[in-house]
């Protein structure tokens, strides 16, 4: 069977830019560790003010986990619970947080967190926060007529 060299050509390049997708996916995947979460973890969006740990949001220090401490937020109507945070620089936390009513987002403008906050699931995020300053954290998602006032900050000061 002839083929034309052109056609050679664009089957040699599509086969290649497979090969190189694959190859970063695999590398990606595998080697970097990005992959979806395993499970979902839920919760019962009626019942967020009894359920541990969103029954006192806020930073807490862990010990023994591969993150320094668990920062929680939950999201409600137009405002997120704590409203401000200091964290300590250089510290590993494990953001966990969930929604009571509509779906909102969770948006750390400047780092590349960024979770969708669904009622009845618990969105998680672990970050290092390397650079002191402030961190406005937004609603990414509209929920409603006050969207626009949902903010908190997190702020990253040198530990003392």
């Amino acid at each position: 069977m002839h083929m034309h060299k052109f056609e050679k050509a664009w089957l040699g390049f599509g086969i290649g830019s497979l090969i190189v997708f694959l190859t970063v996916l695999g590398i990606s995947a595998f080697y970097l560790g990005n992959q979806p979460p395993s499970c979902l973890a839920t919760i019962n969006p009626e019942k967020v003010d009894q359920t541990a740990p969103f029954n006192e949001p806020g930073l807490k220090k862990v010990e023994g986990k591969d993150w320094d401490y668990e920062l929680v937020f939950v999201a409600s109507a137009f405002s997120y619970n704590p409203g401000d945070i200091e964290i300590p620089l250089g510290s590993r936390v494990k953001i966990m947080a969930t929604t009571k009513d509509v779906i909102h987002g969770f948006e750390v403008a400047g780092s590349n967190i960024n979770m969708m906050l669904e009622p009845g699931y618990i969105s998680e995020h672990t970050a290092t926060f390397d650079k002191a300053g402030e961190y406005l954290i937004l609603c990414n998602e509209y929920c409603g007529a006050g969207h626009h006032m949902m903010t908190s900050k997190i702020k990253v000061v040198e530990a003392s």
